[in-house]
């Protein structure tokens, strides 16, 4: 009998034990994946087995014909020349198109970005103003009156009137 380790939190399992899930509690999502994945293979594998099939065929058809198989050679490099000349055009477009990218991004939207940063900074500067020239001196008028309003509830003049309001209502 081999040795096992057990660990805490984690059921052991034996022989007894290990049962495969019935069908009925695996989820439906996880059984639809896994035809569809399933359905993805079988076709990769039939497709491959088509490819590998057509290539064997045409190396025979072409050993067995070398008049045919010089003329299909002329027709592939020509069409790779041809194909060349696309991609080095469309590579000309997409650098030409590159250049008037940057050409953009330097004079247009650079000066777009300066200016919201001038606004921005003009506006942080027009807050701290408000800020020391309004907000601090109405603060510390509203602390002084309120300072004053509550040394002035402790006097014990003004406590008087204050009782004898109460005890007259």
């Amino acid at each position: 009998m081999a040795e096992t380790a057990l660990c805490y939190n984690v059921p052991s399992m034996s022989e007894e034990t290990t049962e495969r899930i019935s069908p009925e509690l695996e989820s439906p999502q996880h059984s639809e994946r896994g035809e569809r994945s399933r359905a993805w293979v079988v076709a990769a594998a039939i497709l491959l087995v088509l490819i590998i099939t057509g290539l064997v065929f045409a190396v025979i058809s072409m050993v067995n014909n070398p008049n045919q198989t010089e003329i299909i050679r002329d027709i592939v490099i020509i069409f790779m020349a041809v194909e060349s000349l696309l991609i080095g055009l469309v590579l000309i477009i997409l650098i030409t198109q590159l250049a008037r990218l940057t050409a953009m991004l330097q004079n247009e939207i650079k000066p777009i970005l300066d200016s919201t940063n001038e606004a921005l900074n003009t506006l942080r500067g027009t807050t701290a103003f408000l800020s020391n020239n309004l907000v601090d001196p109405v603060v510390k008028a509203n602390s002084v009156i309120t300072a004053l309003r509550r040394a002035i509830e402790l006097l014990p003049i003004f406590r008087l009137d204050k009782r004898s309001q109460r005890k007259k209502e």
